[in-house]
């Protein structure tokens, strides 16, 4: 449960605050903020050994059964809930850094 709290700290305290700072520049100007993007992809970087590092204590508490049934669903709980902070933060992340990326996946998605 550590390894996914430092994580969700991580992203909420770190990569979020940045993230938000981005989205709200006009995407016009945020060509312009490349210090800022920088910074968003090394603070990605770091959020990904993390999520790493969080993924590998999941399946480490769900080999041998250590922990008590209580302690050990509440951290698959809480495992899941930081998966999915991180599915959305890595979607905006993406947004961001790649923005082409994001339009193409659009357009195709459009004509299907």
């Amino acid at each position: 449960m550590l390894r996914a709290h430092a994580e969700a700290t991580w992203l909420t305290n770190r990569v979020l605050p940045v993230v938000r700072e981005l989205e709200r520049q006009p995407a016009h100007t945020r060509r312009h903020a490349g210090t800022t993007l920088a910074y968003l992809e090394v603070l990605w970087i770091e959020a990904c050994g993390r999520a790493a590092e969080t993924d590998a204590a999941r399946i480490e508490l769900d080999t041998p059964r250590r922990s008590p049934d209580a302690l050990h669903e509440r951290a698959r709980r809480y495992h899941a809930a930081v998966r999915r902070t991180r599915a959305s933060t890595a979607a905006r992340v993406r947004r961001l850094i790649d923005p082409r990326a994001h339009l193409a996946r659009a357009r195709r998605g459009r004509s299907r």
